[in-house]
């Protein structure tokens, strides 16, 4: 095969293609969901040639005191391209013209929003941004030029003039997967091999930089002088993406008589030929070889709201267990029909090591009623998880006396907590936190939590991973666990933008995009769906000091504890976004975006928003939707429109760029201190819940907070009907809230954490003698209480008294679990009638 000359004024090289395999062709299937790809007729291509043509803005407003603004302008459509492009710059002028077009080639099947930022240029400080537009390209008409003019000042008569044409292309489309909000698109694996075995002159510690844009590796460094081994990279990107591949060369090899590419050399990657080498000689320096393939059309990441097959095998199973225990408990006649019996499950809030201990507490009364078969899910968060991670390393612990277990935490909780800061535990994190360094795990503070907790749980090093859970349900014999977490993004607040994770020993997914990886590849690294790099699975105690990290707090949750508004937030410190017009009216679409014009906060408001949202340590772990772009019609999901609840869930780009950082993953209570999102997945179909609170405070607020959010999504949930002299004065130990108006609403049980009846009554129904009023103190609310959130270590009394209360308000309220269960029965009959 003839070889290819590319002229270059860095160094003279060629790029030869080497005989060998075959060329692949274009993909010709296009598919959605997770269910193997089926193969189509030639579709009419999704693809459009977007021309941009920056015109001119009229009355551009001036970012200094003495002179005009030196404007351009800036385009970005990073689903059509990595690279940012600008037109030239208009010097001291308030109308300025340029009349430069840029060329896109986009994808219809993908939201596009193009971002049109008009820039004053300044020669010392950095440039002043004056505003951003940001364009849905779903308002373009094909084979229609348009001439826009963007209101960007209606008072100061400010307007972007631009002229848009959308054409059709022939080009043939790669596949997709989607599931309705995320898109996987076809990837490409790079690689980049060094060869110097040729070099004329062999020089030392020279380095070569090489970087893809819009690729899962970014930038990648390789030594001249390292083993052959050592000079071979990966980079997987996007294929037939507009990507190139930037070589940067160490100072030795430059051309200092090339001014304009010193040092730089890059090579477009579309044109690549797949499954062919390609060799890029230098007379004096290197040869460097390039392979690209494509990778398998399999996901790694399940799309899909659909609960996973494992779980809802494990369903199938546990309503034999319910369904025998229900028989018994209500007194049926008959058995119960798979479709009959009702999902149960637990809820609870975090509160340290409060919570671990009241909820043994719970566990046990509802044993002790025959109540745990019942049980389909139990969610938790913060510290009910240490609670969790502690049952589940016993496959079958909802089968056997709880007592055991409840002995084995009274050791552990009452234990001195100095202990977990010795020489010999200090020596320990420090050596285990290495080993994760050098596997490649993110560390960060929050994983020395997590070595504590295991410390002050365990006598010895717990290598219990999320995965090992399966053993525990496999069969069915116990509820499934679903721990909570949510991701949070920098500069947001928690209310501005959160992001709720749930972790099975199955999955763990996002609920907003329905995405899922197995649980143990949790922590590894993921491109557009693909595993790129396996690490191994992370320790369940780095896992409780992430769903429990209380040292991932900012000023912003300190100041709504105080205030319950972010008024003074959105006022000072947000980004200002507001819906404009452009003339002409374009054609709607049901699935466009408004045209927007963001218009940025101030260098002071910047600083108090970092000031605001900063947090000391956060829990990262990369993110497995890196690299997925939204689908057109994202905002139409049943699935996001659910969850959709965030100020940028309108802004795919800003979605993505979340997407493309690691995750920050904080506990729940940064938001609302509650495991109730996952139980409330539509596929779940969940009944009854039992809401098991025991966060410090208020007892009523994390159910009222839920409700209301619940209220806000559309999400069916009962209305919450508290008296306020309850409120005021003494809560009862259980209320119970039903919809009657909603079949798909849950019958929810509060038990929050009180002292009422406890204080006469031993066990349900028999009074304390005088010598026992003592034990039925149990201060659970004041501020010298001993069970507060920030108390680690309890005495044995105190352990013990508060089991026995969790216990007792479970036992005293036998009457409304059994009935609540009951009606489920009767509704789940109803419905299936």
């Amino acid at each position: 095969m003839g070889s290819l000359s590319i002229s270059s004024s860095i160094f003279k090289k060629t790029i030869r293609v080497q005989k060998g395999a075959s060329v692949s062709s274009s993909s010709t299937k296009t598919f959605t969901g997770t269910s193997a790809p089926a193969v189509s007729t030639r579709p009419v291509s999704p693809f459009n040639l977007l021309t941009v043509k920056i015109l001119r803005v009229r009355n551009a407003r001036k970012a200094d005191l003495l002179t005009l603004s030196d404007c351009y302008v800036t385009l970005w459509l990073p689903t059509a391209s990595t690279e940012k492009v600008r037109t030239r710059t208009i010097r001291n002028s308030k109308n300025p013209v340029w009349n430069e077009a840029f060329c896109y080639k986009i994808d219809r099947r993908i939201k596009n929003v193009l971002e049109l930022k008009v820039c004053d240029e300044d020669t010392v400080t950095r440039d002043d941004e004056l505003c951003t537009v940001l364009f849905d390209i779903d308002k373009l008409t094909v084979g229609r030029t348009v001439r826009v003019k963007f209101q960007l000042n209606p008072q100061a008569r400010e307007e972007l003039e631009v002229e848009f044409t959308l054409q059709n292309t022939l080009d043939y489309p790669d596949g997709i997967i989607t599931n309705g909000v995320l898109v996987a698109r076809e990837v490409s694996c790079l690689e980049v091999r060094v060869d110097t075995g040729k070099l004329k002159q062999q020089s030392t510690n020279q380095e070569l930089t090489f970087t893809v844009k819009g690729s899962h590796e970014g930038s990648q460094k390789i030594s001249l002088d390292s083993d052959p081994s050592l000079r071979i990279i990966l980079f997987h990107c996007i294929l037939n993406d507009q990507s190139r591949l930037d070589i940067t060369l160490p100072e030795e090899l430059a051309d200092k008589n090339d001014t304009e590419k010193y040092g730089v050399i890059s090579l477009p990657l579309n044109s690549l030929p797949l499954q062919k080498e390609i060799v890029v000689e230098e007379d004096h320096s290197f040869h460097l070889c390039l392979t690209a393939r494509k990778c398998s059309g399999h996901l790694d990441v399940r799309l899909g709201f659909n609960l996973c097959t494992e779980e809802q095998d494990f369903l199938r199973k546990r309503k034999k267990y319910v369904a025998a225990a229900l028989k018994k408990i209500l007194h049926l006649e008959d058995d119960l029909k798979e479709h009959e019996v009702p999902v149960v499950a637990i809820t609870t809030t975090g509160g340290g090591t409060r919570s671990l201990t009241a909820m043994y507490g719970s566990l046990l009364g509802l044993q002790k009623l025959n109540l745990l078969d019942c049980i389909s899910y139990i969610g938790g968060l913060s510290g009910t998880t240490w609670t969790m991670a502690n049952l589940y390393e016993d496959a079958n612990w909802s089968q056997k006396n709880l007592e055991d277990a409840i002995k084995e935490a009274r050791k552990q909780v009452t234990k001195s907590k100095i202990c977990c800061f010795s020489l010999d535990c200090l020596k320990y994190y420090y050596n285990d936190l290495m080993e994760r360094a050098k596997e490649g795990h993110h560390t960060s503070f929050i994983d020395l939590w997590g070595l504590v907790i295991e410390s002050m749980l365990h006598d010895q090093k717990d290598e219990h991973r999320l995965s090992d859970q399966r053993q525990a349900v496999d069969n069915g014999q116990n509820p499934l666990p679903i721990y909570v977490a949510i991701n949070l993004k920098s500069n947001y607040s928690a209310q501005a933008f959160r992001e709720w994770l749930e972790f099975t020993p199955y999955e763990v997914g996002f609920l907003k995009y329905g995405a899922s990886i197995r649980a143990e590849h949790f922590g590894s690294e993921f491109f557009m769906g693909r595993m790129v790099k396996r690490l191994s699975e992370t320790r369940i105690c780095y896992m409780q000091g992430m769903w429990s990290s209380i040292f991932s707090i900012d000023v912003m949750y300190v100041w709504n504890l105080a205030t319950d508004s972010e008024d003074f937030w959105c006022r000072w410190t947000r980004d200002r976004v507001k819906d404009i017009e452009e003339e002409p009216f374009l054609s709607t679409n049901p699935c466009e975006i408004d045209t927007r014009l963001f218009t940025p906060s101030s260098a002071l408001s910047s600083a108090l928003r970092d000031v605001l949202t900063g947090r000391p340590t956060i829990a990262q772990y990369p993110n497995f939707i890196r690299g997925f772009q939204m689908h057109s019609k994202y905002l139409e999901s049943e699935g996001f429109s659910t969850w959709k609840d965030t100020v940028i869930d309108t802004f795919p780009n800003k979605l993505m760029e979340t997407a493309d950082d690691d995750l920050s993953l904080v506990d729940t209570g940064f938001f609302i201190n509650t495991s109730y999102p996952p139980l409330l997945r539509s596929k779940r179909e969940v009944d009854v819940i039992l809401h098991l609170n025991y966060s410090g405070g208020s007892q009523t607020l994390p159910l009222d907070q839920i409700a209301k959010y619940f209220s806000e999504q559309g999400i069916p949930f009962p209305k919450i009907e508290i008296s306020e002299e309850d409120r005021e004065n003494f809560l009862k130990e259980c209320y119970v809230f039903e919809a009657s108006d909603s079949l798909q609403a849950p019958t929810v049980l509060f038990f929050p954490l009180v002292n009422d009846t406890f204080k006469k009554y031993k066990a349900p129904g028999v009074e304390r003698s005088p010598e026992e009023m003592a034990e039925g103190k149990v201060d659970v609310s004041s501020i010298l209480s001993p069970f507060t959130t920030r108390e680690v270590c309890f005495s044995e009394a105190n352990f013990d008294k508060l089991v026995k209360l969790t216990d007792y308000n479970i036992l005293n309220n036998e009457n409304l679990i059994i009935q609540a269960l009951r009606m489920a029965v009767a509704r789940r009959k109803q419905r299936n009638s």
